[in-house]
Parts: C-alpha cells; sequence; structure tokens
C-alpha cells in the first residue's frame, strides 16, 4: 500500500505507532520466539503443512523475527508490514531475507501466488467489521490447498496503551474469541485445520490466553 485513502484511519494511526516504537518493540520481543515452545511448535507444524520450499508471506512482519524463523524451517518466506522503522529494522538484521512495507489488506501479489500466509499478531489493530474482507483477501493469494497461520490474543475487551515505550503514540490491541474468528474464516472459504488456545505466558509478561489457527484454502475451488 502506497499513500491512498486506506491510510486513513486506524492504519495511519498503526503506522505511526510502530514507526514511533520499533527499535524498542524489537528488542524487547527479540527473544520470545525462542522462549515460547508452543509457538515454536505449531510454527514447525505448519512449515511441513506447507512444505519445504513453499513461497510464503509474512503479513506483518514486525522486526521480521518470524520471517527469519520460518526460513530456518526451510520456507521460501518474504516479510510485509506497514512500517517503514519495522522493514528497515527486518532488512538490517535479516539481511538474506526480503522484506517490503505494504498493507495486508491490499496486498500486491497474484492471485493464488502463495502456498502458505502467516499473520502472527497482526490483525490486533484491525477492526471488527474489515475482517471479512481481510480474510477474503488472504485466500485470494493461496493457491488451493494453501495454508493460512493466524495468531491472536483470547478476550472481549482491548487494552489500551496511551504511551507505549514513552512515546506519545495511543493505541488499542484488540483481543478476540477465536470461536469467532474461526466461523470469518469458514465464511471466507477456509476449513479449519487447527484451533487452539494456550495459557497465558506469565514469564513473558502475558495477561490473556494466546490463540492460534490453521486454516487451509480447498484444494478444489472455484477463484
Amino acid at each position: 500500500m502506497t499513500d491512498t485513502d486506506t491510510d486513513a484511519g486506524h492504519v495511519a494511526a498503526t503506522r505511526a505507532f510502530y514507526d514511533a516504537v520499533a527499535e524498542q518493540y524489537a528488542a524487547h520481543f527479540r527473544d520470545v520466539h525462542a522462549a515460547q515452545p508452543l509457538d515454536r511448535g505449531v510454527l514447525a507444524g505448519f512449515a511441513e503443512l506447507v512444505g519445504k520450499g513453499g513461497r510464503v508471506a509474512d503479513l506483518g512482519c514486525g522486526p521480521g523475527g518470524v520471517t527469519a524463523h520460518l526460513a530456518s524451517l526451510g520456507l521460501s518466506v518474504f516479510g510485509l508490514d506497514l512500517s517503514a522503522a519495522m522493514v528497515g529494522i527486518a532488512r538490517r538484521e535479516n539481511p538474506d531475507l526480503r522484506f517490503e512495507q505494504g498493507s495486508m489488506l491490499d496486498l500486491d501479489l497474484p492471485d493464488g501466488s502463495l502456498a502458505g500466509a502467516v499473520s502472527w499478531y497482526s490483525t490486533v489493530h484491525t477492526p471488527h467489521e474489515e475482517f471479512p474482507a481481510l480474510f477474503t483477501e488472504f485466500r485470494r493469494v493461496l493457491a488451493p490447498g494453501g495454508h493460512l497461520l493466524i495468531a491472536f490474543q483470547v478476550g472481549d475487551a482491548p487494552r489500551r496503551h496511551e504511551r507505549p515505550f514513552g512515546h506519545p503514540v495511543p493505541v488499542d490491541f484488540q483481543r478476540r474469541r477465536p470461536e469467532r474468528i474461526a466461523e470469518l474464516l469458514e465464511e471466507a472459504g477456509f476449513t479449519i485445520v487447527l484451533h487452539s488456545v494456550r495459557a497465558a505466558d506469565e514469564e513473558l509478561g502475558e495477561l490473556t490466553p494466546q490463540a492460534i489457527l490453521i486454516a487451509r484454502r480447498p484444494p478444489q475451488t472455484s477463484a
């Protein structure tokens, strides 16, 4: 996405937030994946479902930690993020991988061009009413039989940060019910492969349970 109408509202606010906190965010979450064995297990299972060498987009990749982990599992993965600052960090820390600035709401990718897509906590700022269009876009870029991995915090009420990392860029983190997200995925034409909720990891500072869903675009389907 470039400077279009979609830069208004929550998209612009989300970009401003991550541009402001990028360095602190990257440092704070640098080792989080190495510290959570269940998350690593799900990522490994997803990589096996996609298949070695499968083309995967990490949508909302942030500083590129998940992108790099998926690459280490044998996937042909690239990252995409709204924030130019986050993309800059991802490129700096993972010079052998490709990272681009853009919006997962409007992907510059051909239909059916991906074997897999990952949305690792990147829907936490997306308004609920935009989920049908978002999941339709995810389905569009996946080839028949392709897999989508989506992770998010479980709950009903958002958590608001007024000065995250000391920056005056207030932002809300939305929490979702996995049952409802699964319904929306099915309405967009996906089949649910995994519906998982794990307890909050207090050692990592998590406050709520964490949901992970894997969905598949059916192998035989119309475009």
